[in-house]
């Protein structure tokens, strides 16, 4: 199966729907496996942000999977997913918010970028 530029789109896409889908699905269990147990406030607020958080992350999902992506479209959005790295890193690390497992995260946008190198480089290939 060849990696077209499209089903590349489709990859990037599946990170934002698999952890987008849980946190929209599930909030709490978002909660309560990623968030250090002093961040877990017992407030109905948390769950409703982190479910809004889900359903952003799957409208960025339909975004990446129905958009035509260019070679620019792969860069920029590839650029654009650096800065989560950090926020990743600091929130996990220097100021702890996130268990380890929190770095789902950070694994998912480490596919996405893998994906958008890969997307950058066959955009163009028809």
């Amino acid at each position: 199966m060849l990696l077209t530029a499209r089903r590349i789109q489709w990859g990037i896409a599946a990170v934002f729907f698999v952890l987008g889908g849980w946190a929209l699905v599930a909030p709490q269990s978002v909660i309560d496996l990623t968030f250090l147990p002093q961040h877990r406030i017992d407030a109905p607020i948390l769950p409703f942000v982190v479910a809004c958080f889900g359903a952003q992350a799957m409208i960025s999902g339909l975004f990446a999977a129905f958009s035509k992506f260019t070679k620019t479209t792969f860069l920029a959005y590839g650029i654009g997913l650096l800065p989560f790295f950090w926020f990743n890193w600091w929130f996990t690390f220097v100021d702890p918010v996130f268990t380890p497992l929190g770095l789902l995260d950070a694994v998912g946008n480490s596919i996405m970028l893998g994906l958008c190198v890969l997307g950058w480089r066959r955009a163009d290939k028809r």
